[in-house]
Parts: C-alpha cells; sequence; structure tokens
C-alpha cells in the first residue's frame, strides 16, 4: 500500500491550498483517513481526521479554515486549507487506517510528506 501525497507549495498568507493523498495498491477497505503537519524539532501533530462515514475532526489551530473530504471509491483524501499562515508552515502527512483483506486489521500507512510554506 502506498500513500502518495501532492499540492503542497509556497503561499502568501490569507492564501489557500489543496492538498490531495491518494492510495493505491492492495487495499480492500480504508477506515480513517487523516492528515498530519510536522515542523523541524516538534511532533508530528493531527491536523484533521475523516472516517469513511464523513465525520470529521479538526485540530482547534484549523477549525473554521481547513476542511477534509474524502472519496471512498478513488482511495482519496483532500484537504483544503483556506486563510493560510505562517505558522500553517509544516511537512505535511497523510495517513490512512487500510484493510489489505477482508479477514485482517487495519494498518496505519503513511505517505511521503509535502511542504507548504506559508510566507510573503
Amino acid at each position: 500500500v502506498q500513500l502518495q501525497a501532492s499540492g503542497g507549495g509556497l503561499v502568501q498568507p490569507g492564501g489557500s491550498l489543496r492538498l490531495s493523498c491518494a492510495a493505491s495498491g492492495s487495499i480492500y477497505r480504508i477506515d480513517t483517513m487523516r492528515w498530519y503537519r510536522q515542523t523541524p524539532g516538534k511532533q508530528r501533530d493531527l491536523v484533521a481526521g475523516i472516517t469513511r462515514g464523513g465525520r470529521e475532526n479538526y485540530a482547534d489551530s484549523v477549525k473554521g479554515r481547513f476542511t477534509i473530504s474524502r472519496h471512498n471509491a478513488e482511495n482519496t483524501v483532500w484537504l483544503q486549507m483556506d486563510s493560510l499562515q505562517p505558522e500553517d508552515t509544516a511537512i505535511y502527512y497523510c495517513n490512512a487506517d487500510v484493510s489489505t483483506a477482508w479477514h485482517e486489521q487495519s494498518q496505519h500507512f503513511w505517505g511521503q510528506g509535502t511542504l507548504v510554506t506559508v510566507s510573503s
């Protein structure tokens, strides 16, 4: 199973970016999908998550600015980031709970990370 993240880049404060993460490989089912972010010297923090049924949760710091969504049939999750601020600068990682067969428990899989830089 591979998770391929994309969509990062340089944006000015107040701007928007949309991150994408597509899962591929031997996938039977994907449960919760998430976005994390990490800055140098700090731990990786949860930004947003979405269950297979569409229930969303967000870190307090991004509520009202970021929106997570997914397409179950395409094994894809997105993170729409609006009103970006310099403190949102980080490497963003996608994560998914993936079952590779009907009888197996899900495992965590990580994408490779995509850099978001918010600067004027």
